[in-house]
């Protein structure tokens, strides 16, 4: 038999865990190595590290020889799971990869994650109205469930998954049978929904979805008692009154509201956007909170579309850590049912000590990329995103959360523009612009209440230890101020070591040492900086060094590889410390590999690395952190463009650690990721003088930025490059820096200043004897001459450009320049000339194997035919770039050249392949919201009336 891949191993962990590999259910051997599989499902296609695994299976005390049983567990389930496979062979199911263990499971073949994909389908059918077909889907995702999560089994990670998969279970049940009520099934819930309050006797959703399917039975007593019961039961066992959705069902009951009897279902919407759910994790152990979320309940809309209001969450003036994004986010996750369109966020950066607020553009960027909007088709002024950004939201019923607003100015251009959906804002600032100009609901966050902070210390220390100590656990409370972010830490602290007394702990907090100057006061309660003192001093000391030296790091977040080149240590050993650091709650992995601070954390950092480290170790440092990022786009870089040719880059700086990036996709990948990382660092390394590594690094990131729209960004960055080019009187850096100064502004239709940075470059390529820089820069100035239609000039630089990059031998410059040449001859009407320089490019751009460059010969190629009247080998030519096109997904250029090939159709009679072809191109051009759609859509109207076609002019 062959090699068995991962695909044919299915799992099941809705109920007992389970694995088959064909038809053959398979033994997963011990209970701890069953245990260890569970943990890899549940974090199944998502790395984990030894130290994450070793922490999930055994939480804060594993055995000395965990290393050990981890690889012996790792080893024995490649033969369970791999029965086939050469011994010698790697394994293709349970990897080890830079970042840890990979179990890979495809998505299919996975009870969880066919669960989830099940319930997104149906959250897609009920968006578009089919609310029958969304009731089925759901009914059959939870026919998945057998039980609780991995039944039989425990660790640290289990028992949370399990709770957190059985409340999701829950919400799906709910709603269910919420669809099920929308569609008039109403008596055969009354049973079901009993037995699932019995069950689930706190969730008081189900218990208003109980009264609503008594009211709607005709049994409206019923249902008023079924509320006295929940009163009753809420009273005596929790001593509190039902909440407002509860109190809300109860008087629209009373008063017969005929709301509570269904609409007939309107008609689907033409089309869908994507559902985004942007929500990050809700903490488990989330307390209290109570009025602020009563507050937000009752601005919460409980079925119908209104006029919401956007709400504003804020701290006192100067408090951080308490805990406004903690609550914002678990009601968020609390209401989001009500939100069928989905929810957005974005955390934007207001107080971030770096000073890098995100810019309202950005954040509206972002949204359009979860609306899945192609960059074709987003606007390029703010303004005009802006418009885009509210028509998406027009008619939507979606939630936004809006993280750490700097000021009122900052979150306007990201209100929605149209009622339906809502905006809950936080911020350090009152943000009293919105209240007076937006109408917005000001809400002040405070402390926690000491009661509310001793159930937080309870719910994860324990009630046991906590009642044990309470003179301790009151004296813990008040030293950190009733504060959030500070209580949690000391909860870490007391839960890594559980035979450590509290009175112990409180007495560290209390003679701690330090003072953070933003929350300075002469009572020590307020004072964060003891807290995280006494938590960073009982780290390791590389941890403690790495902790400060990210003070220093410009990015939102950092990677394992860029942490280790920040700090000049080997990759594993800065992956203990970012363990050590994550632990220890000073360090958040928020996205696999990907490390980030709570800015009161940053701020401590930094000023540790003020204090402490000396002023060569900082800018060493940071060089080292621009160097790895250097290091890693140059050849990514390259593998994007092979075209631009490259400055020389300096080795590596001891203690950089180079990534191995191998393929174009890789290389996109990881700009996408560090996009906002890599205009940071730019900017420090500007800041700082480090001129040479700054202009470079702007250079390396020019095509990734303008390949996917970013012009504003490139033109930022661009510019920064050119000043430190200039700074360090580096003239080939300047001449590189202008040119991509100018493609940001020709992207922009500056012409004026692209001509103008493009001649300062060809004078300084020109000083250098640089001919390929010669021949690159004429070939942009052809460029920018073109849409300004100065065709004669255009060809005279792609000739230019010809010429030098022939002089120099350069392939692929001059396959490039060929069909340059051939296009302007082209449109200068020399069609001869034309299709000889465009068949020479097409023989070298096959020998090169540039598809992007033979889709545009070929469809030179087809312009140059139709002129001469050869219409048939026309449209044989555009056939060929048509395919090209459609292999790179070059969405714009398949429409264009589907519009010539509909001209050579028409020219030749063939009136129905002409019609398929523009009706090909719009379909296209709408899709990309392109202005070509509107010619198009009325040379077809044109057709169909029969008018005669208006001359033809060049494309």
């Amino acid at each position: 038999m062959g090699d068995q891949g991962p695909q044919t191993v299915r799992f099941t962990v809705l109920g007992a865990l389970r694995a088959w590999l064909g038809d053959d259910e398979l033994v997963l051997g011990s209970l701890q190595q069953r245990t260890l599989l569970a943990v890899l499902l549940l974090r199944a296609n998502r790395p984990m590290s030894r130290e994450q695994l070793i922490d999930a299976v055994w939480g804060p005390s594993p055995p000395a020889y965990a290393v050990n049983l981890v690889q012996k567990h790792v080893s024995a389930l490649r033969r369970v799971l791999e029965p086939h496979r050469s011994p010698r062979a790697p394994s293709r199911t349970l990897t080890w990869t830079d970042i840890g263990y990979l179990l890979s499971v495809p998505k299919d073949l996975l009870d969880l994650h066919l669960f989830e994909s099940e319930v997104e389908r149906a959250r897609a059918a009920r968006s578009e109205g089919d609310l029958a077909l969304a009731a089925r889907i759901l009914a059959a995702a939870l026919e998945l469930w057998h039980g609780p999560a991995c039944d039989g089994l425990s660790c640290p990670l289990i028992d949370a998954e399990r709770a957190r998969l059985d409340e999701r279970h829950a919400d799906v049940m709910e709603d269910r049978i919420d669809l099920d009520l929308t569609l008039g099934r109403d008596f055969e819930l009354v049973g079901e929904l009993r037995t699932l309050v019995a069950q689930y006797p706190w969730r008081e959703r189900l218990r208003v979805l109980l009264m609503l399917a008594l009211y709607r039975s005709g049994r409206q007593a019923e249902a008023l008692a079924a509320y006295q019961e929940a009163r009753r039961h809420l009273n005596e066992e929790l001593g509190i009154d039902p909440g407002p959705q509860l109190r809300r069902m109860h008087e629209q009951i009373l008063a017969a509201d005929p709301s509570l009897t269904p609409a007939p279902a309107g008609p689907a919407p033409a089309a869908r956007l994507p559902a985004p759910a942007q929500l990050p994790y809700g903490m488990p152990d989330f307390v209290g909170r109570d009025a602020e979320l009563s507050r937000l309940d009752d601005l919460c809309p409980s079925g119908s579309v209104g006029a919401f209001r956007p709400i504003v969450i804020s701290a006192l003036a100067g408090m951080a850590g308490v805990g406004k994004t903690t609550l914002a986010v678990n009601w968020a996750h609390r209401v989001r049912k009500w939100f069928p369109d989905g929810q957005l966020y974005v955390n934007l950066r207001g107080f971030d000590p770096s000073g890098s607020a995100m810019k309202p553009a950005e954040a509206i960027r972002g949204f359009l990329d979860a609306f899945a909007v192609p960059p074709p088709q987003i606007p390029v002024s703010l303004e005009a995103q802006a418009a885009l950004y509210r028509s998406l939201l027009a008619d939507q019923r979606m939630l936004l959360i809006l993280d750490n607003a700097e000021n009122a100015e900052q979150v306007r251009p990201l209100l929605p523009g149209a009622p339906g959906c809502q905006v809950l804002v936080t911020s350090r600032d009152q943000l009293a612009g919105l209240v007076a100009a937006e109408g917005a609901r000001l809400m002040t966050v405070d402390t926690l209440s000491p009661e509310e902070a001793r159930e937080l210390l309870a719910r994860r220390l324990g009630a046991g230890r906590v009642r044990a100590e309470p003179e301790a656990v009151d004296e813990i409370i008040a030293l950190c101020g009733l504060l959030p972010l500070a209580l949690a830490l000391v909860a870490a602290r007391a839960a890594t070591h559980p035979g450590f007394p509290l009175t112990q702990l409180a007495a560290e907090l209390r003679v701690a040492d330090g003072r953070l100057d933003a929350f300075h006061s002469s009572d020590i309660s307020t004072d964060i900086r003891s807290v995280f003192s006494w938590s960073l001093q009982r780290i390791g000391h590389l941890a403690q060094r790495l902790f400060r030296l990210l003070g220093l790091h410009p990015g939102p977040d950092i990677t394992l590889y860029a942490a280790a080149s920040l700090a000049g240590v080997r990759p594993a050993d800065a992956r203990a410390a970012l363990s050590e650091l994550t632990r220890a709650n000073l360090l958040i992995e928020h996205a696999a590999g990907r490390y980030t601070f709570h800015d009161l954390l940053r701020a401590y950092a930094g000023e540790l690395a003020r204090n402490v480290e000396s002023a060569a170790s900082r800018r060493a440092a940071v060089h080292r952190d621009c160097d790895f990022h250097l290091q890693t786009a140059f050849p990514a870089e390259r593998l994007l463009n092979t075209l631009r040719d490259p400055p020389e880059v300096a080795a590596p700086r001891p203690g950089v650690t180079v990534v191995d990036i191998t393929t174009p996709e890789e290389a996109m990948r990881w700009f996408e990721a560090e996009h906002r990382v890599l205009l940071d660092v730019v900017a420090q390394a500007a800041e700082l003088r480090l001129d040479v590594c700054c202009w470079q690094l702007a250079w390396a990131s020019g095509t990734y930025l303008d390949r996917q729209g970013h012009w504003r960004d490139l033109a930022d960055v661009a510019n920064t490059g050119l000043a430190s080019a200039e700074r360090c009187k580096d003239r080939l850096g300047q001449a590189l820096a202008h040119r991509d100064v100018a493609r940001a502004a020709l992207r922009l239709a500056d012409h004026d200043a692209a001509d103008r940075h493009l001649r300062a470059a060809l004078r300084l390529f020109d000083e250098l004897g640089d001919l390929a820089g010669q021949a690159y820069t004429h070939r942009n100035l052809a460029a920018t001459l073109e849409p300004q239609g100065r065709d004669v000039e255009a060809l005279h630089h792609a000739q230019r450009a010809l010429e030098l990059y022939r002089a120099v031998d350069h392939e692929a410059g001059t396959a490039d320049c060929l069909n340059a040449v051939g296009w302007f001859h082209i449109r200068v009407g020399d069609h001869e000339q034309g299709l000889l320089c465009c068949q020479e490019a097409l023989v070298l751009h096959e020998k090169l194997g540039d598809v992007g460059g033979r889709a545009e010969t070929w469809d030179s190629l087809g312009l140059v035919h139709h002129r001469l009247g050869d219409h048939r080998q026309a449209v044989a030519c555009y056939e060929q770039a048509l395919q090209l096109f459609r292999e790179l997904a070059d969405r714009y250029n398949e429409a264009c050249t589907l519009t010539r090939l509909g001209e050579s159709h028409d020219a030749m009679g063939a009136i129905e392949a002409a019609d398929r072809a523009w009706h090909e191109a719009l379909g296209i051009f709408t899709e990309i919201r392109h202005a070509e759609a509107q010619r198009t859509r009325a040379r077809l109207e044109r057709r169909r009336k029969g008018e005669p076609r208006p001359g033809r002019s060049a494309p």
